[in-house]
């Protein structure tokens, strides 16, 4: 035992210098550790957490170098447990507990465009009829459906409008991605729909600038470049989404290029880059500059304005911060004398993100942006210590980086994206080499030149040039989501398997001695549970509309039409393409009517569906499972999951196993559940 430690201290020893990345990384752990809990933490054991990191952290500054680094890791975790508990409580707001109609009054504050392609308000200073203004949610978002009149919808109106609003939804199954969580962070405690025109009740009076000058700039890009392609360009520089049609969504998102349209890490490095190079350029052409003015922080200070302006600009949402929070940490270190682009400085922009949104650590956009930006920073510091560009040509140089680096970030990156979204585009990599260099080199930097010929009318000239990079980049993304075979499909993973990927990938670019090829244990082990991932053998909707059961062939689905949204979820967490018409024809007969029945390893299964199938219901003869989508009474030998039920235990997933069935309910117990803290 003492050999052992011995070993680690002189082991720990060794990384002097190199552990402030792991600062982020045990950070991340407690606030994981945090979100896992199946239930909610009472607010004591968050403070007594918060006390026991201080002091731990306070401890670790006494002891020797073999033993501080493990006690300081531990204050972390307790530390990071307590951040997002904290954070937790400080957006609190009133969650609806009943499905309302009727009037809504609010404040516009969002525009942006649902999966369904309706346009969809975020409305805040919520008034609802005949609820205390202590109960009403601190937002609502409202899709707009049916005629619309004349009203255009801008930040800062008060509309009124009659609306369907219910809590927001849960998981679609058990374990699966909770929207109710994802609500409560952004202070979500309704959403909804119209189908009656909106109406202005008060012309914006002040306040929401900033997102009136986003969607005025917007309206501005797209009146100069009609089309898909002005909306493109709009969603670029403002990250306004609500001009693009689904079709376009879907062709860059299956052909890999969906980042391009977020305003993330790519966007802002480009910009940020581009300014940077124009400034410091500009500033070489004069003499007096080029000699006596520190051009490299003076060009470094004007691309974290220009940073800063872009943020501010874009809405400043989560992807949108982390992105600037990395480039304003790589300018920063310019201004300091600082090597810019090191795993340091990478870990820096992860700390900030995590202190001001620990829940970004659950989300897709945070976890490929930093898997990306490990991966190159650990892959080109490799490449420059081998001096692999030594002797190599000039021009041969930019194209090893394009190739190294698209390469380096889409293996960085596919794991996150196929747990997350169950798809893997097979000709990803090369969509990306095709058009993320017209990117860089065309749309980017024509976006910063139209905002510098803003002020003089002069943009649309710009914008005219960039026109043939966007119109090149959504052809790359039709045509290559078009080819046959593009797109693959990928079984959910457990909840370790994205856990186990990460801390092993993390070993393996962050530990400084060859201990550090035992990070691949850990992501072999991840591999290999992803590869064994058993799917539950029945999936029951939190409404009771469909059913889907796991046969030879694939899910069968009880429904051939309708509860569409759960059911492309369910199907895409199964790995299994076709859609929903084809799940529900895999039903034995065929797709099933109101009464969908079938038996499965001795189990009968029903789906009810409507009240005349509901009605007409006899009774079970044996074990039987009832799934209604209205409430029944209690009968003997069924084991019913009507409304009534399934408020109380959200969606259900069964898996059939030879000691009985074992079900898994999506309930919770947790804030954004509506469960307080004891």
């Amino acid at each position: 035992m003492r050999q052992i430690a011995t070993r680690l201290e002189a082991g720990l020893t060794r990384q002097r210098g190199h552990l402030f990345p792991w600062v982020p990384v045990a950070l991340a752990c407690g606030i994981g550790l945090y979100f896992a809990l199946p239930a909610e933490p009472p607010v004591w054991a968050l403070v007594l957490a918060a006390c026991v990191g201080a002091g731990l952290l306070a401890l670790s500054r006494r002891l020797g170098v073999g033993h501080a680094p493990l006690v300081a890791a531990l204050a972390l975790v307790a530390l990071g447990g307590a951040l997002a508990g904290g954070r937790a409580h400080q957006v609190a707001g009133p969650l609806l507990g009943f499905r309302y109609y009727g009037p809504v009054e609010g404040r516009v504050v969002g525009i942006d465009r649902s999966a369904s392609d309706a346009l969809r308000l975020t409305l805040d200073r919520v008034v609802l009829a005949r609820m205390a203004p202590q109960q009403t949610p601190q937002r609502v978002r409202v899709a707009l459906h049916g005629a619309q009149g004349v009203l255009d919808p801008s930040p800062g109106q008060i509309v009124i409008l009659t609306g369907h609003l219910a809590p927001p939804g849960g998981a679609a199954e058990p374990g699966g991605f909770d929207f109710r969580r994802h609500a409560w962070f952004q202070r979500l405690g309704a959403v909804g729909y119209t189908r009656t025109p909106v109406l202005l009740l008060t012309p914006a009076q002040g306040g929401q600038w900033v997102l009136r000058a986003r969607m005025w700039l917007s309206a501005r890009v797209q009146a100069a470049l009609p089309g898909e392609a002005g909306a493109f360009a709009a969603a670029i520089m403002t990250g306004d989404r609500s001009g693009m049609g689904q079709e376009a969504l879907t062709a860059l998102r299956h052909s890999n290029l969906a980042h391009l349209l977020a305003i993330s890490g790519l966007h802002m490095g480009l910009l940020a880059g581009f300014v940077f190079g124009a400034v410091r350029l500009a500033l070489l052409l004069a003499p007096q500059s080029r000699h006596h003015w520190p051009g490299k922080k003076l060009a470094a200070g004007c691309a974290l304005a220009a940073a800063a302006g872009y943020l501010a600009l874009s809405g400043g949402n989560v992807a949108t911060e982390r992105a600037f929070v990395m480039a304003a940490v790589m300018l920063v270190a310019v201004l300091f004398d600082r090597r810019a682009l090191s795993l340091r400085a990478v870990a820096l922009a992860a700390l900030i993100v995590l202190l001001l949104r620990p829940e970004a650590l659950l989300g897709p956009g945070f976890q490929m942006s930093f898997a990306a930006t490990v991966a190159l920073v650990a892959v080109f510091g490799a490449l420059r210590d081998r001096g692999t560009e030594r002797g190599m040509p000039s021009w041969a140089r930019p194209a090893l980086a394009l190739v190294v680096s698209s390469a380096t970030a889409s293996l960085a990156t596919a794991p996150v994206a196929m747990a997350h979204f169950n798809l893997m585009s097979h000709y990803g990599l090369l969509a990306n080499l095709v058009a993320v260099p017209v990117m860089g080199l065309l749309v980017v930097p024509m976006a910063v030149v139209a905002a510098l010929l803003l002020p003089f009318g002069l943009d649309g000239l710009a914008l005219a040039v960039m026109r043939p990079g966007l119109d090149w980049i959504l052809y790359v993304a039709r045509g290559v989501s078009g080819w046959e075979g593009a797109l693959g499909y990928v079984v959910a993973p457990g909840p370790a398997v994205l856990p186990l990927l990460a801390l092993g990938a993390l070993f393996l670019c962050l530990w400084q001695t060859r201990l550090r090829w035992a990070g691949l244990a850990p992501m072999a082990l991840a591999a290999a549970s992803w590869s064994l991932s058993a799917r539950p053998d029945i999936l029951i909707a939190d409404t009771g509309t469909l059913v889907g059961v796991l046969t030879e062939r694939g899910r069968a689905l009880s429904r051939e039409s309708g509860a569409a949204f759960l059911a492309g979820i369910w199907l895409e967490n199964d790995g299994q393409g076709g859609g929903q018409a084809a799940a529900a024809g895999l039903w034995p007969g065929g797709a099933p009517e109101r009464t969908a029945r079938i038996a499965l390893a001795g189990l009968r299964v029903t789906h009810l569906q409507g009240k005349r199938a509901a009605g007409a219901f006899a009774g079970c003869t044996g074990p039987e499972l009832v799934v209604s989508s209205v409430d029944l009474p209690e009968m003997p030998g069924c084991d019913i999951y009507d409304p009534a039920r399934l408020r109380e235990t959200g969606s259900v997933a069964v898996w059939l196993e030879a000691k009985g069935p074992r079900v898994v309910t999506a309930a919770g117990r947790r804030l954004w559940h509506g469960a307080g803290a004891q």
